[in-house]
């Protein structure tokens, strides 16, 4: 999908070999500009210099405590979980 539309992945990440728990995902998360978290067709959205640490880490940490995969960063900006218009507004 990434490939066909131009865009390049700088770094990836197997989620099953390297876990991104509580503390990890807030130091990956925390100076974030947004976080858009896709929940099948909800979609959430997230200012860590304003919102709350637990809501957060609530919505993007998976029933293992890790981070959800796929996770990406586009700029300043996290893209959590899947949801099919972040990913065809990701692309356009």
């Amino acid at each position: 999908m990434f490939d066909e539309h131009g865009i390049e992945i700088v770094e990836s990440v197997e989620a099953r070999r390297r876990k991104i728990a509580h503390e990890d995902a807030w130091e990956l998360l925390k100076n974030a500009a947004e976080i858009v978290v896709g929940r099948g067709r909800k979609v959430l959205r997230f200012i860590p210099a304003s919102d709350s640490k637990e809501d957060i880490l609530k919505a993007v940490l998976g029933r293992t405590g890790n981070l959800r995969a796929p996770t990406l960063k586009v700029g300043e900006c996290f893209f959590v979980g899947y949801n099919d218009e972040i990913y065809a507004a990701l692309v356009d």
